[in-house]
C-alpha cells in the first residue's frame, strides 16, 4: 500500500485497519527521564542529543495547547529552598517538595480541595466550561502544523482524567476517604470536569477534526484498582458514557486510557464503556501483553515492553524485542517500554533496542 502520513498509521494501527508499516518511537515508553537523558548524553559522547530527532521516530499526534483544568491557573510560588530540596505550589494549586536533581518524583504535601466549599469556589471561578480563554490560539497555525507534519489530532493529556483529577485536587487518601464519606462530591466533581473537557473539545472539533480522545487516570497499583469496580462503574462510567457519545457524535476513532500498575480489573469497564485502547501495561506489576492481546482482540494497545531490561543484558533487550514482534504480527500494537525510561538503563542498551525495535516496524508490512 502507499505510504500513509505518521497520523494515519498510528490511528489505523490502534483501530486494526491495514497499515503501511507499525509505527517507530511512538509514545511515552521511549522518552526519558531528564536524569536519564543527561547520563545519555554522556554515555553516547553527544552532548545535544535528542532521542527521537537522532532515531528519526516517527510524529502521531498533535495537541492543541487549550485548557483542561484550572483556569486560571495560581500563580506558581517558591515557598522554601535548600540546597537539595524546593518546597513549591504549582499552577493547579498543589504544594509539593521537589529534589533539585530531579532524581524522584515530587513529595505531595498540600492540595487545594480540602471541603465542599472548596470544591463549589474553584468550580465557579476556575473550572468554568463557557471560559472561552480555554480555547483561545492561532487556529491557522495548528491547521498549518498538521498539514506539515501529517499528525493526527488529540485531545485529553496528562494529567486530566476522570478520577486522576480529582486525585489532584484533594489527594489520594482524601479522594478515596470521599468516596465514603462524601460521594456526591466527588460525583459532582467527575461530571463537572466531564462537562469543562466536552465543552472544550466541541470547540476544538470546531477548528480540526479530532482522532484520539485521551484519559489519564493513573488509578490502579501492584494490587490493581485503588478503587473497586463497582465503584468504577458507579462513579466514572457515566462520565465515560458521555465521553463515549461524544467520540461517536465527531467520528472520533481513538479513545484511550492511561493507567499504570495493574489493570486487569479495569480493562474489562473501560471497553465496555467506549475505550478502545491502552497503555503503558507496567510488566512489574504483572501484566502481560500477549494475555491482554488474547483477552481482548480488538483493544489498541501500546507499552507493555519490561523498562528494566534496558539496565539488564543485552539477552533482556532481545527477549523484549521478540514481544513486540510478536504482538506487531497480530496488530493493533505500537511497539514501547511500560513507562520513561529510568536512570539506570545504559545507552548502549537503549541505543541497541532502537535500532531492533526499528527492524521490527519496518518489516512489518
Amino acid at each position: 500500500m502507499t505510504e500513509l502520513t505518521c497520523g494515519e498509521r498510528v490511528v489505523r494501527c490502534y483501530v486494526g485497519e491495514d497499515i503501511d508499516r507499525v509505527p517507530y518511537g511512538v509514545g511515552l515508553g521511549w522518552d526519558p527521564w531528564g536524569e536519564t537523558l543527561e547520563h545519555f548524553r554522556a554515555q553516547s559522547g553527544i552532548p545535544a542529543l535528542d532521542l527521537r530527532e537522532h532515531f528519526h521516530f516517527d510524529k502521531s499526534f498533535a495537541l492543541p495547547d487549550v485548557h483542561y483544568g484550572i483556569f486560571p491557573e495560581y500563580p506558581p510560588v517558591i515557598l522554601e529552598e535548600t540546597p537539595e530540596f524546593v518546597i513549591h505550589r504549582d499552577g493547579r494549586g498543589i504544594t509539593m517538595r521537589d529534589r533539585r536533581d530531579g532524581g524522584s518524583m515530587p513529595e505531595w504535601l498540600d492540595y487545594p480541595v480540602k471541603t465542599e466549599d472548596d470544591w463549589e469556589r474553584l468550580k465557579s471561578e476556575r473550572l468554568r466550561p463557557d471560559d472561552l480563554g480555554r480555547t483561545a490560539l492561532d487556529w491557522d497555525a495548528f491547521r498549518a502544523r498538521l498539514k506539515e507534519t501529517g499528525e493526527a489530532v488529540q485531545v485529553g493529556v496528562f494529567p486530566w482524567g476522570v478520577f486522576g483529577t480529582p486525585r489532584d485536587l484533594l489527594g489520594v487518601e482524601n479522594l478515596l476517604i470521599s468516596f465514603y464519606e462524601r460521594p456526591e462530591m466527588i460525583k459532582d466533581m467527575m461530571q463537572h470536569l466531564t462537562s469543562v473537557w466536552l465543552a472544550v473539545w466541541e470547540r476544538v472539533a470546531l477548528e480540526a477534526p479530532i482522532d484520539h480522545i485521551h484519559i489519564w487516570e493513573d488509578m490502579s497499583g501492584k494490587g490493581g484498582s485503588l478503587i473497586s469496580p463497582k465503584m468504577v462503574r458507579e462513579f466514572m462510567m457515566p462520565c465515560y458514557d458521555r465521553i463515549a457519545d461524544f467520540a461517536r457524535a465527531h467520528g472520533v476513532r481513538v479513545v484511550s486510557v492511561d493507567t499504570d500498575g495493574d489493570c486487569r480489573q479495569l480493562i474489562p469497564i473501560f471497553v465496555q464503556h467506549g475505550v478502545n485502547m491502552m497503555f503503558p501495561f507496567e510488566v512489574q506489576a504483572g501484566n502481560d501483553v500477549r494475555d491482554f492481546r488474547r483477552l481482548y482482540p480488538t483493544l489498541g494497545i501500546m507499552g507493555g515492553l519490561d523498562k528494566r531490561a534496558l539496565a539488564g543484558t543485552r539477552a533482556d533487550v532481545d527477549r523484549e524485542v521478540q514481544k513486540a514482534a510478536e504482538m506487531a504480527r497480530h496488530g493493533r500494537y505500537v511497539p514501547g517500554f511500560d513507562h520513561l525510561i529510568p536512570p539506570d538503563a545504559t545507552w548502549d542498551n537503549y541505543r541497541y533496542a532502537a535500532e531492533q525495535m526499528r527492524r521490527v516496524c519496518f518489516e512489518k508490512s
